[in-house]
C-alpha cells in the first residue's frame, strides 16, 4: 500500500533531504525507489513511487509536501480566481520526468507496476485547507457552501487525474489506482452528490484503456456500496471494516484489497502472524482478494515485519489455505 519502501534505510539513502516532490522528479532516483521494496520483499507488483499531488503541483498551482506535515499551500483555493491556478497538463512538459519513470520500471521490472492518482476529494482538501486537516471544515464549507464551485475545481481535477494515469498507462503502468484517501470523512449522501460524479468520471475513463482500476479510501465502512459503483474492479478496504462485511455491502461485484492493521508491523510476530491469518480467514478463500495493508507502511515500520508478512500470506497461498 503506498510506497512500502519508505521504512527502509536504504530508501532514505536514495531519497536525501528535502520534499519528496525533490526525488520523484530524478526519473533515476524514482525508479530505484520504486524498485527497493520489490528486491526486498518479493511483493507481487511494484508501486509507482510518485504523490498524489504531483500533477497539481507540475501545473504550478503553489502546493509543496513539506516534510513532517504533507501537502501544504501558501495560497490555498478561495475563489473562482483560483480555477486559473489548475491549468490542464502538458503530459510532456509537465509530467515528463515521471512518463520516463515509467518506462524505466517496466523495462526492469518481471511484476507488473501500479500507477496512481488521487481522487478530486482527497486533493481538493489539500488545496482549500492549506494543510492536512482532521475536520475538513474549510473544504466542506465550500462544497456544501459553494457547489457550483466546488464542481468546477472537481472537475478540473478530474482533468488531471485522468490526464496522469493515461500518461503512465501509455507509458506501460499494468493497473491504476485512485486514491480517495479522506472520503470518509463524508456523509454517504453527500459523497454521492458531490464525490461520486467525479471519482466515476475518471474510473471511466481508465476503463477504455483496459486496465483493472483500483478504488481505496479510508473510513469508507459507510461509503463501500458506492465507492464499488464507482466502476472500479477493486476496491481497498481498510482495517476498520471486516473483509466480510465489505464484501457484502460491495455485492461481490468487486474484487477487494486489504486489510491488515498497518500499527500491527510493529507488534510481536506472533501476534502479527495472528492477524495476518485473521485477515486471510475472513476472507473465506475467495478468489477476488488481494492481500494488503489498510493504509501506508508507517516510517517506523521494521523491514523484517514485512517480509515475514510478505512470505506468510506466500505460504498459505501456495498451500491453498
Amino acid at each position: 500500500m503506498r510506497q512500502a519502501g519508505r521504512s527502509l534505510p536504504e530508501y532514505f539513502d536514495v531519497r536525501g533531504d528535502g520534499s519528496i516532490l525533490d526525488a520523484i522528479r530524478v526519473p533515476d532516483r524514482a525508479t530505484e525507489i520504486t524498485l527497493q521494496p520489490v528486491r526486498r520483499y518479493g511483493v507481487d507488483a511494484a508501486i509507482l513511487f510518485s504523490d498524489i499531488v504531483t500533477p497539481v503541483w507540475a501545473v504550478g498551482f503553489g502546493i509543496d509536501i513539506t516534510p513532517g506535515v504533507g501537502p501544504t499551500c501558501d495560497r490555498p483555493f478561495r475563489s473562482a480566481d483560483d480555477l486559473q491556478r489548475l491549468r490542464p497538463l502538458d503530459l510532456d512538459a509537465d509530467l515528463g520526468f515521471q512518463t520516463e519513470t515509467v518506462r524505466n520500471l517496466v523495462a526492469e521490472l518481471d511484476v507488473p507496476l501500479i500507477g496512481f492518482a488521487g481522487a478530486p476529494f482527497t486533493l481538493a482538501s489539500y488545496l482549500i485547507e492549506g494543510r492536512p486537516s482532521r475536520d475538513y471544515a474549510k473544504c466542506k464549507a465550500l462544497m456544501m457552501g459553494q457547489p457550483e464551485l466546488w464542481h468546477q475545481l472537481c472537475e478540473r481535477l478530474a482533468d488531471l487525474a485522468i490526464g496522469t494515469l493515461t500518461a503512465q498507462v501509455e507509458a506501460g503502468a499494468s493497473a491504476i489506482q485512485l486514491f480517495d484517501s479522506w472520503a470518509g470523512a463524508l456523509r454517504p449522501e453527500h459523497y454521492r452528490e458531490y464525490v461520486f460524479p467525479h471519482s466515476s468520471r475518471i474510473l471511466s475513463a481508465m476503463g477504455d484503456l483496459g486496465v483493472p482500476r483500483i478504488h481505496f479510501g479510508i473510513n469508507t465502512g459507510e461509503l463501500l456500496p458506492q465507492i464499488a459503483e464507482a466502476g472500479a474492479d477493486v476496491v481497498g478496504v481498510d482495517w476498520r471494516t471486516r473483509l466480510s462485511d465489505a464484501r457484502e455491502r460491495t455485492g461481490g461485484t468487486v474484487a477487494l484489497q486489504g486489510n491488515l492493521d498497518p500499527a500491527l508491523l510493529l507488534a510481536p510476530w506472533p501476534v502479527l502472524e495472528r492477524e495476518v491469518r485473521r485477515v486471510l480467514d475472513d476472507n473465506g478463500g475467495h478468489p477476488g482478494h488481494i492481500f494488503n495493508l489498510g493504509h501506508g507502511v508507517l516510517p517506523q515500520t521494521d523491514p523484517d515485519q514485512v517480509k515475514r508478512v510478505v512470505e506468510l500470506v506466500h505460504d498459505i497461498g501456495r498451500a491453498g489455505r
